[in-house]
């Protein structure tokens, strides 16, 4: 198979692109841009729309599919997830090729970048945050380990448990002791595929992993681009039986409803909660649960948490957003709990950061073109671990010095226009950590006639 650097890989893909796109390659200067990637891809193709009345197949794109899947073959095979590309046709086919490396996270939009990874292995603030241990906290009262493996055996009675030997397994595997409440579903009913003959999720209310699924939902286990997971803020007030995390050592999933949400059993509970009380995670969120029953036992009887609803938190917001339709001055963001502040659309005069300069938390900035008086400014931000900004203001950055040591992570915000200006910087950024480059492959084509 040929490699993903030899123009062979690359020649159907060129020329549906090139026909696709005749007019904008034709411009003196004109390139296109786009991505291929073993999970997807984002090709610049015009859009196809299929006959009324049915979908759109593959059939419908069969030149473009093949191309692809040409290319995603060759990813494959070496190893590689994805290569960004620019293609310009200045009397031949040139293709430009960006391998992003270990130091730089998937973009958004085609070729460009996603987050500078300045510093290896290092995660948000958010995922490092580990759960604190609230004093009083025990199960919940009506939690019954013998009550609940009673009724399972009376409404599973064909079940199929787990041995004593493979529960401990289990507890060796996740390296803790499974609560009592836990141990006794798994006695009486095991979860396997083939026994087919008791309807447990109906008892149980949730689709029971077997005892080899069990995991723990630790952050590690929501994995987030850092362009996002910077943004992420966590808040646990006194009312609130589960804390805000993004995950911990003490959630054990142990089942889920078919959608991708879990339910996990919680050993970590909140100020007001009880050891062992089931909480969901919802897929569509990267941090925090909510609480599902107060112990295994209610969720099996089927009562509801009793909980009071936490008062509203009298405590500024940790992030804001200063834009037109939301706060309107730095001034009036500024507070010492802020952590993450995001300067968006603005049409009056840019802002100074002055306001900002000696917040113990603020840790995440990032700003729209234009809406900073001096970036400059950004080098007295000495905690800040993730910073998003346009190319031109951090041109002014680097070129004053004044890019803050403290980053772990930085964006390029970029819309439009050629990718190759934006890698340079990405490049400069990188060295400045001594991090590996974007690596880069130009491929040319023959001359047209």
């Amino acid at each position: 198979m040929s490699s993903i650097h030899d123009y062979a890989t690359w020649e159907p893909l060129i020329r549906v692109v090139s026909e696709g796109n005749a007019s904008a390659l034709a411009t003196p200067g004109g390139y296109v841009t786009g991505r291929v990637g073993v999970g997807s891809w984002s090709v610049p193709m015009p859009r196809r729309t299929p006959p009324p009345g049915r979908a759109m197949l593959v059939s419908d794109m069969q030149d473009e599919w093949d191309a692809v899947q040409r290319v995603r073959d060759t990813l494959i095979a070496g190893g590689v997830d994805s290569v960004g590309f620019l293609l310009e046709t200045p009397g031949r086919p040139v293709l430009h090729l960006f391998d992003h490396g270990p130091a730089v996270e998937p973009g958004l939009q085609g070729s460009y970048p996603g987050a500078l990874l300045l510093v290896e292995g290092a995660v948000a603030h958010a995922w490092r945050q580990r759960p604190e241990e609230f004093p009083g906290r025990g199960p919940a009262p009506a939690a019954d380990a013998a009550l609940l493996e009673r009724t399972l055996r009376e409404r599973l009675p064909n079940a199929i448990g787990a041995t004593e030997d493979e529960i401990a397994a289990a507890e060796a595997r996740l390296g803790l002791a499974l609560p009592d409440e836990l141990k006794a579903v798994y006695r009486v009913v095991r979860a396997h595929w083939q026994d087919e003959n008791e309807d447990h999720i109906g008892v149980l209310g949730v689709d029971l992993a077997p005892l080899e699924g069990l995991e723990i939902a630790d952050a590690a286990s929501r994995p987030t681009m850092w362009q996002f997971a910077a943004d992420v803020t966590l808040r646990t007030g006194p009312g609130d039986a589960v804390q805000d995390l993004v995950g911990s050592p003490g959630w054990i999933v142990f089942g889920g409803n078919g959608g991708g949400d879990r339910f996990a059993v919680d050993l970590t509970p909140g100020p007001a909660g009880h050891t062992g009380q089931i909480i969901f995670i919802s897929h569509e969120d990267s941090s925090g649960a909510t609480l599902h029953a107060d112990s295994l036992t209610d969720m099996v009887a089927g009562r509801k948490p009793s909980r009071p609803v936490a008062a509203a938190s009298e405590e500024p917001p940790a992030a804001v957003w200063v834009n037109i339709n939301s706060t309107r001055s730095i001034a009036e963001a500024a507070h010492p709990g802020l952590e993450v502040l995001q300067i968006g659309f603005w049409d009056g005069e840019p802002f100074s950061l002055e306001p900002v300069a000696d917040l113990p938390r603020l840790r995440t900035l990032s700003a729209y073109p234009g809406t900073l008086a001096d970036p400059r400014e950004i080098g007295r931000l000495t905690g800040l671990e993730f910073l998003m900004l346009p190319p031109e203001e951090w041109r002014v950055l680097l070129d004053a010095r004044a890019v803050p040591r403290s980053l772990l992570a930085a964006g390029i915000q970029v819309n439009s226009g050629n990718p190759i200006p934006v890698l340079d910087l990405a490049d400069e950024l990188l060295a400045l950590w001594n991090r590996p480059r974007i690596a880069r492959t130009v491929l040319e084509g023959s001359r047209s006639a």
